[in-house]
């Protein structure tokens, strides 16, 4: 892909109700053209079954992310109502730190760092975008 000059802003890959199967999904940013060449570079490999690409209006996506931060016991009250307010958990907790988790599109992802900056940010994991398209249609043949 980047030979070809394809920007991947993310590469997810999971199982599915088939055990023979895997689903990739690859965020990309580009233009009509830019799609259409990454969907026939796709296409050509051999153990590719369907490519199908979804506009954003056409599809729920999720990113998975855990931060760790510093939190003394008088911050946890603050950090856990901002937590509640943004939907996510606590994954873990110790004397300094809590660890947070908290899975929704990448755009609320993003406030949610940002909510919790000032607290000090210690380290961040994230998944890649999975997506699936909306309404009753499947990318299954």
């Amino acid at each position: 892909f980047s030979r070809r000059g394809f920007n991947i802003d993310s590469l997810a890959v999971g199982e599915t109700d088939d055990p023979k199967v895997s689903r990739v999904t690859i965020v990309a940013d580009g233009d009509e053209h830019t799609v259409e060449q990454l969907e026939k570079q796709l296409n050509k490999l051999i153990d590719t079954l369907k490519v199908k690409a979804l506009a954003p209006d056409e599809l729920l996506s999720r990113e998975l992310q855990l931060i760790k931060i510093n939190a003394t016991s008088q911050q946890r009250s603050e950090i856990l109502t901002i937590c509640e307010i943004m939907g996510a958990k606590i994954a873990d907790i110790s004397a300094t730190t809590m660890t947070l988790e908290i899975s929704d599109t990448t755009q609320h992802l993003e406030r949610f760092q940002q909510l919790i900056k000032p607290y000090g940010i210690k380290e961040i994991v994230r998944t890649g975008v999975i997506a699936i398209q909306k309404g009753a249609e499947t990318i299954r043949k």
